[in-house]
């Protein structure tokens, strides 16, 4: 039998030299000076060897451990070797069905704004994956989700924590569609969070109020591509990522149009903003000096990127107001209050301007174009009211409706 001090002192000659410690395990030292430790054994009358692991990382005693494990195999018939293999494709079968496998094949074929994808691939990377990315996704239950959720909720995000699991239960959903798991443990953790607070976009909704803003951004000081952004948020009240993103070759200045892909809104449906004469003059001004580029407006460290998502708010702060009163996001509150009960227009030429999911009668999603006259005489008299409000004229009070 074989001693460790053997081992150590164990020289590579010309050609591999075995060491045989009994029951079949021996050590082989190859020329190089690399020793192996091997099983040989008999099953169905075939000799056959095994590999049992390098020395020293494997050391006597383990060698002789894993040996006698192989021998009780086959005392009870089953051949190591074959028993090794298949233990080997069950662990590969579990690492490519892991959460995050099948987490990343999912995200891949969403077909998200880019700036969405990245916000949703974040969380996952940073509060989803070190927990529970490696771990097959047929075996996770409830309460491991549970707590993945909970550490986010822990540090005070709420909101987050919420995402997270919807994103998890997502996930879930399409492993089961996939044939990768068999049920979906997030629908067991309903009510198991803390509901986030009621949250929205500080938005003016008061007419003296809104003119003094418009009056704060024709006078902004800062750069003129945001000036810009400033004055076709409050006009055209799209998304800020929609307007941030907003291509040249989108707009027809001539025909007065916007025309936003699908791959582009939020409801995944192509958009048409009618241009009216105010926002045309912004946009023809604009053009000498961003117009070669791909973006209406153009990041400041690279025109090959859109403005930054913080350039409208931080233009907004430096104006003076915070974040409890006007936010990029919050100008599509502000049309919207305003057209409804100062200017009294129709809620659904106004929820389809914002590009809502507004249905017909029949269930159906309207198209880009519907309503599109009443919708444009509906943008051209929001402008017009908003030169109003600029100029400190006339100020209409609310609950007015329109005939």
């Amino acid at each position: 039998m074989l001693t460790d001090t053997a081992i150590r002192k164990a020289k590579p000659a010309n050609k591999p030299a075995r060491m045989f410690d009994g029951g079949g395990l021996y050590l082989e030292v190859s020329p190089a000076g690399g020793k192996l430790w091997r099983l040989k054994y008999r099953f169905n009358g075939k000799e056959r060897r095994l590999a049992l692991g390098i020395y020293p990382d494997t050391g006597l005693a383990d060698a002789r451990d894993k040996r006698d494990a192989a021998r009780k195999l086959l005392a009870a018939g089953v051949d190591p070797g074959e028993q090794r293999k298949a233990e080997k494709a069950a662990g590969e079968e579990r690492a490519a069905n892991s959460f995050e496998v099948i987490a990343r094949e999912w995200a891949a074929r969403q077909t998200w704004v880019e700036s969405y994808r990245v916000k949703v691939e974040a969380r996952l990377g940073s509060d989803v994956y070190p927990y529970i990315g490696r771990r097959p996704v047929a075996e996770l239950s409830a309460p491991e989700l549970l707590q993945v959720a909970r550490r986010i909720e822990e540090r005070g995000a709420v909101e987050s924590a919420h995402r997270a699991l919807q994103v998890c239960g997502q996930i879930m959903r399409y492993a089961i569609a996939t044939g990768r798991a068999e049920r979906n443990p997030v629908a067991d953790l309903r009510g198991a969070l803390a509901s986030p607070a009621g949250s929205h976009h500080a938005a003016i909704t008061d007419p003296v109020a809104l003119g003094g803003l418009l009056r704060s951004i024709e006078g902004y000081s800062g750069d003129v591509v945001t000036r810009a952004a400033l004055k076709l948020s409050a006009l055209l009240f799209v998304r800020p990522g929609e307007l941030r993103h907003a291509e040249w070759a989108e707009i027809d200045m001539d025909a007065g149009e916007w025309n936003i892909p699908a791959g582009k809104m939020k409801m995944r449906q192509p958009h048409l903003v009618p241009l009216c004469n105010q926002a045309v003059a912004i946009l023809r001004e604009l053009h000498p000096l961003t117009g070669r580029g791909q973006y209406v407006f153009p990041g400041g460290r690279s025109p090959r990127r859109p403005l930054s998502n913080n350039a409208v708010n931080a233009a907004l702060r430096r104006m003076g107001f915070d974040k409890e009163t006007m936010t990029a996001h919050g100008f599509r509150a502000t049309a919207r209050t305003m057209l409804d009960e100062v200017l009294g227009y129709r809620a659904d030429f106004i929820e389809h301007q914002l590009a809502h999911a507004v249905k017909d009668p029949n269930g159906r999603a309207y198209n880009r174009t519907a309503h599109l006259a009443e919708r444009r005489k509906m943008m051209a008299g929001w402008a017009d009211y908003l030169d109003t409000l600029r100029a400190g004229g006339e100020v209409l009070p609310f609950k007015r409706k329109a005939s």
